[in-house]
């Protein structure tokens, strides 16, 4: 059998972010998220299911992550585990084709998303927990930022594509480009734009080819007898031992909430812009390519200022500037933007808030490849999937608390504006616990008892 070179086993490991990648970047953001708000037809309703949908995939993420963390690290196949939620993505993300406008079934259409991001998420644990295997410790920021990078290209190629051939305009019918559909779809039933769930899907089952290929864990595939037992008492003892870990502790919770308030951006970005601008999908879809290149770009240099810096304070600028979008995004309508009124003609709004998608694009990339680094260094280097588990289950525990709470908001205010500002209150918490966190973890307590 062909020996598969680290080289290699790096790329094979890229090609998760670029497979899957479509998902954040077509469905949670830029293009299904605003077609979903403009078959709710009212943007306020719109945002309040969206978060409520979202959170209830959130809370079976954090019920199950750690578990299913400890069970891959005893059964020791984190590939087979891969192979199982890449199949719910698939379905998921290909049964969002059925959201036509004269049959829409809003319930169907958030469950199924719920299935589809539920795949992606639980997939997501296990590749970053491969992490740590790919390299030695000082590269490991670089390796990170580079998988981020090339999944942000992945995520503007499928983008580019949907708005050239796929999705229409639903005034003109005509995609960014000025032609119809292609395929034959027809754009009065907007079967370009529903295109975007079974392009979602072939696109992560034709990119995920290279990480099965080229891609091996190093854990024996055989799981042993009682391994469900072995796990939960693995995953006990782990628990127990978060107190004795306080850099891991604090590291957990100040995640928790950053990463919260970030997705909730991701998750509600383009809907806002629908709703509050008025933007049509394909102006969310431009967005959307603004975003994706400044975070492709950044999430490259921020692999680099890592290695260099260390992700801690990387994580810290970062953490700043998304509060002040966050602030922004509050600040920006049609009719003012930061206080001043602008016409209704004016392109002002327009222009700012092109501008605050690239800072989140920019941020947020070198956010999320910062973090997965000051994971792998916070983490017990013999249980690295239960401890991304744990992450999971960090970044899920209250992932329901940004869409719920901005449900919430948003139900009570009835302004999608308003129901934007607890991202704010999450990024400053998520800030203030960083600073017990140590650059280099726990390192003495894992070295004196690293098993369960």
């Amino acid at each position: 059998m062909t020996t598969i070179s680290p080289r290699k086993r790096i790329w094979g490991w890229f090609f998760f972010d670029w497979a899957s990648q479509p998902y954040n970047t077509l469905l949670l953001t830029f293009i299904f998220s605003p077609f979903f708000g403009e078959l709710v037809g009212d943007g306020a309703k719109a945002q309040a299911a969206w978060g409520f949908g979202i959170g209830a995939a959130g809370f079976v993420i954090a019920v199950l992550a750690p578990l299913l963390g400890a069970m891959a690290d005893t059964s020791g196949n984190r590939l087979r585990w891969i192979w199982g939620f890449s199949v719910l993505y698939v379905i998921g993300s290909a049964l969002l084709w059925t959201a036509a406008p004269d049959d829409f079934d809003m319930y169907f259409i958030l469950f199924a998303f719920a299935i589809g991001l539920i795949g992606m998420e639980f997939a997501t644990i296990f590749t970053n927990a491969m992490l740590p295997d790919l390299g030695p410790r000082e590269e490991i920021g670089r390796i990170s930022g580079r998988g981020w990078a090339f999944g942000y290209v992945g995520g503007l190629v499928t983008l580019l594509l949907m708005l050239a051939l796929f999705a229409e305009s639903a005034t003109t019918g005509r995609t960014m480009i000025g032609i119809e559909p292609v395929l034959g779809l027809d754009p009065a039933a907007r079967e370009g734009t529903r295109f975007v769930g079974p392009l979602t899907a072939i696109w992560y089952a034709v990119f995920m080819i290279p990480f099965f290929l080229w891609v091996r864990d190093p854990k024996p595939a055989k799981p042993p007898k009682g391994a469900l037992g072995t796990a939960l008492k693995g995953l006990g003892q782990t628990v127990r031992k978060l107190p004795q870990t306080p850099s891991l502790f604090s590291y957990l919770g100040a995640s928790m909430f950053y990463r919260d308030a970030l997705n909730g951006m991701y998750f509600f970005g383009g809907l806002y812009a629908q709703g509050v601008l008025g933007w049509s999908v394909v102006n969310v879809g431009i967005f959307g390519i603004v975003a994706i290149i400044f975070g492709a770009i950044f999430a490259y240099i921020g692999g680099e200022m890592d290695v260099r810096f260390g992700p801690k304070p990387v994580i810290r600028i970062c953490i700043l500037v998304l509060a002040f979008v966050a602030i922004s995004m509050v600040l920006v309508s049609r009719e003012s933007v930061y206080g001043v009124f602008v016409g209704p003609e004016s392109s002002l709004p327009d222009i700012t808030f092109y501008i605050l998608g690239a800072t989140i694009g920019a941020a947020g990339g070198v956010l999320q490849a910062a973090s997965r680094t000051m994971m792998v260094k916070q983490a017990n280097p013999e249980r690295m999937t239960e401890a991304f588990g744990i992450y999971g289950l960090a970044g899920k525990a209250t992932s329901f608390l940004a869409p719920t709470a901005i449900g919430i908001a948003t139900a009570v205010t009835g302004s999608q504006q308003l129901g934007v500002t607890p991202l704010v209150v999450l990024f400053l918490i998520g800030l203030f616990l960083l600073r017990w966190v140590k650059p280099e973890g726990d390192s003495a307590v894992w070295s004196g008892s690293s098993k369960p």
